[in-house]
């Protein structure tokens, strides 16, 4: 009897103390539950008062040449007509990024870049929206966008491992290819990265020339894969541009000259990455062929040309980068049926294969900014090499998404 009341007691005082323990451990679960709840509807509240994520990039540079970059030209190559020359000399406020991204709803993402220039105006760069929903690997995107084509193209420039881009993207694409239109994109659901994707564009820059016409102006194909090998992680990449562009003008020698035809542009590129070490190159061949009107006379006229880039940055202690990087463009085979030589068209048809060398130093004293000094010697120009020393300042404020790999 003894026996049984002090088991009786026993069980009564552990079940008293599990049940204190449950009670303890319900308060604490319900405490913190309130907290997350409390987060979720601050987060929510801000939200609904300013619901996108804002950034602004600052931007600007000293800089010194030894020849006016008011005179810069590409020798052998058709103008661009896009902000490809060195940076002005003295000093220059760059281009300030602001940047407005966010989730729509559960189907869409939407994100405005815009450029504010030191000329006080505003250029609209991006301002898409993307699908987050489509399903089996696919992404729609529409609007105006940075091509995925190539690697450095949809890089937004404040991220570029040098200040301004290689010769080949100054040449084939008037700096970068940007465009109005739709892109669709498919990532294969394997351990190996393989993307693949097309886009349908306006066509409202060079190497296009804005066509008034229904339909697209431009259009894309890309293909990149990926993965790792070791301590390194590595993309490599296949892309295609076809236009169609319509008198597209420039003047050479005071001669006004323009080229209506089909442009076709190829783009092989890859970039390894060690936690210390990035390597990344491009190579570009672009064949055009139409007719060229040369002082209100036309003939037939057509061009094979290539170029391409080698660049590498080290991260030799923590904060500071060094990197190398030389550009090559080759003037190729040009021909016309007009019987014009150089003397009559130097900036086109001059047998001219331009060259820089760039090196750069870099110092970030934190992941929102950026102090560089670069040097380079740009022979772009026939017979003129042009000495260029240039400091640049690149600062990020508020929320900024990851770059591409």
């Amino acid at each position: 009897m003894y026996r049984n009341i002090c088991c009786a007691a026993a069980l009564a005082a552990a079940a008293q103390c599990a049940s204190g323990q449950d009670a303890k451990l319900q308060e604490e679960v319900q405490d913190l539950r309130q907290r997350v709840q409390e987060l979720e509807k601050s987060r929510r509240g801000a939200g609904n008062a300013f619901n996108p994520d804002l950034s602004l990039i600052l931007q600007g540079t000293a800089a010194r040449s030894s020849q006016d970059p008011a005179n810069f030209q590409i020798t052998g190559f058709a103008p661009s007509g896009g902000e490809v020359g060195p940076q002005r000399r003295g000093f220059s406020l760059g281009e300030s990024e602001l940047v407005v991204a966010s989730n729509i709803d559960p189907y869409f993402r939407g994100q405005l870049v815009a450029a504010l220039t030191p000329e006080n105006e505003v250029e609209v760069e991006e301002a898409f929206f993307q699908t987050l929903l489509l399903g089996r690997g696919f992404t729609l995107k529409g609007g105006r966008f940075l091509s995925a084509i190539g690697y450095q193209n949809p890089i937004h420039q404040h991220a570029w491992d040098f200040q301004d881009a290689a010769l080949p993207y100054k040449a084939f694409l008037g700096g970068r290819w940007n465009d109005d239109g739709v892109q669709m994109k498919w990532v294969a659901p394997t351990d190996l990265l393989i993307e693949l994707g097309g886009e349908l564009g306006r066509g409202r820059t060079f190497p296009a020339t804005d066509p008034n016409k229904n339909g697209a102006g431009a259009w894309t194909l890309f293909g990149h894969a990926g993965g790792d090998a070791g301590a390194a992680a590595w993309r490599a990449g296949l892309s295609y541009l076809s236009t169609s562009p319509q008198e597209r003008t420039f003047e050479d020698v005071g001669v006004t000259q323009s080229f209506s035809g089909s442009s076709r542009l190829w783009i092989a590129d890859f970039v390894v990455k060690w936690p210390s070490i990035k390597l990344q190159g491009e190579y570009f061949r672009r064949s055009e062929s139409g007719e060229l009107t040369f002082n209100s006379t036309t003939g037939s006229y057509s061009s094979r040309q290539s170029g391409w880039y080698l660049q590498s940055v080290w991260q030799f202690i923590a904060q500071w980068r060094v990197g190398y990087r030389y550009d090559r463009l080759d003037h190729g085979g040009v021909s016309n049926g007009l019987g014009l030589t150089g003397a009559d068209a130097p900036l086109l048809l001059t047998d001219h294969n331009p060259t820089r060398n760039t090196v750069m130093l870099d110092w970030s004293p934190s992941e929102f900014s950026r102090i560089r000094l670069q040097v380079a010697s740009d022979k772009s120009r026939a017979g003129v090499t042009d000495n260029q020393v240039l400091l640049q300042y690149i600062l990020s404020l508020g929320a900024h998404g990851a770059h591409t790999f």
